[in-house]
């Protein structure tokens, strides 16, 4: 199981790299609503409509996510996954405002250095120096695979800090969640919960041009790339996230999900979006090197016992 988990989460980083393109994509289609509503609501509006649509498939698909809402247990998990998710989302879409994609990138990857803290601190699971050394590697690749950051450290860059300890926190409580709980279940109600925070953001940012805000999920350029993020980025990695990360160390997960770079580059970078330099290069391989250490050494670690 821990070898298929290892193989399942490298899939949730494919499915999120190509979240990159699709976010791009309804982003550039949305560009004056943007200006004229301001980003926070419409940005609010494609993540609720980005996780109505998987909650929507979710339920169609699964008797186990439709009974999920009547459990007052999952209801628990998933309030405390998806409050998380969505203050994750939430800081890190306020954040970019102000400061550019590579900034934003990197200091978001250091999620992959919260995640070993926290666990330590709070679970007292053992770091070992081959994770750490795979966490310094991710962190730097996933930091510098698109050039060197610029900070500044304002608002900008801290709210984006802020935004890598909550993804850091979310790594670890679906750990313990989904240990104790249905997967399938905890995940339909995490979805809803960040449907309505989502919508409740964006009310409490647009103010009397919200419905406005809400319509551009309805823009030409923005459905299909909705529809990829709602049921790819959302119900398939998710879902996959949460049945399979408890199989491994939160550490080991997080630097296996610092791969999502790698993925959006490639992607990018075969759809023009990008040009090739020589940081990609240096970036790719750091994330790769890591996670092969930290992989390896696990594998060694299980057959030695």
């Amino acid at each position: 199981m821990r070898r298929k988990a290892t193989w399942g989460l490298l899939a949730v980083t494919v499915a999120w790299g190509a979240t990159f393109i699709w976010m791009k994509q309804a982003m550039d289609a949305i560009q004056p609503e943007i200006e004229t509503y301001g980003r926070t609501p419409v940005v609010a509006a494609l993540v609720g409509g980005r996780f109505l649509i998987a909650f929507i498939a979710l339920f169609i698909i699964s008797k186990e996510a439709r009974t999920a809402l009547f459990n007052l247990e999952l209801w628990k998990g998933g309030l405390i996954l998806g409050a998380i998710l969505l203050a994750g989302f939430i800081t890190q879409m306020i954040g970019l405002d102000s400061i550019t994609p590579s900034t934003s990138a990197f200091l978001t990857s250091l999620y992959v250095v919260f995640t070993a803290l926290i666990t330590t601190k709070i679970t007292g699971q053992r770091v070992t120096r081959t994770m750490i050394l795979g966490v310094a590697l991710a962190t730097f690749g996933a930091g510098f695979i698109e050039g060197p950051p610029h900070l500044s450290w304002g608002w900008g860059e801290i709210l984006t800090v802020i935004c890598a300890v909550f993804f850091a926190l979310h790594i670890i409580y679906t750990q313990q969640i989904t240990q104790r709980m249905s997967p399938v279940g905890v995940t339909s109600t995490s979805f809803l919960v960040v449907t309505i925070g989502s919508l409740v953001v964006a009310f409490l940012s647009g103010g009397k041009s919200t419905f406005d805000a809400l319509s551009v999920v309805n823009n030409e350029g923005v459905i299909i790339p909705l529809l990829c993020l709602g049921l790819i980025g959302s119900l398939f990695a998710l879902l996959l996230l949460n049945s399979l990360q408890r199989f491994l160390h939160p550490v080991q997960a997080a630097i296996i999900y610092a791969l999502e770079p790698v993925w959006a580059t490639i992607f990018a970078l075969g759809l023009d979006m990008t040009q090739w330099t020589g940081w990609i290069a240096v970036g790719g391989g750091a994330l790769l090197v890591g996670n092969l250490m930290v992989e390896l050494r696990q594998t060694t670690a299980i057959e030695e016992e």
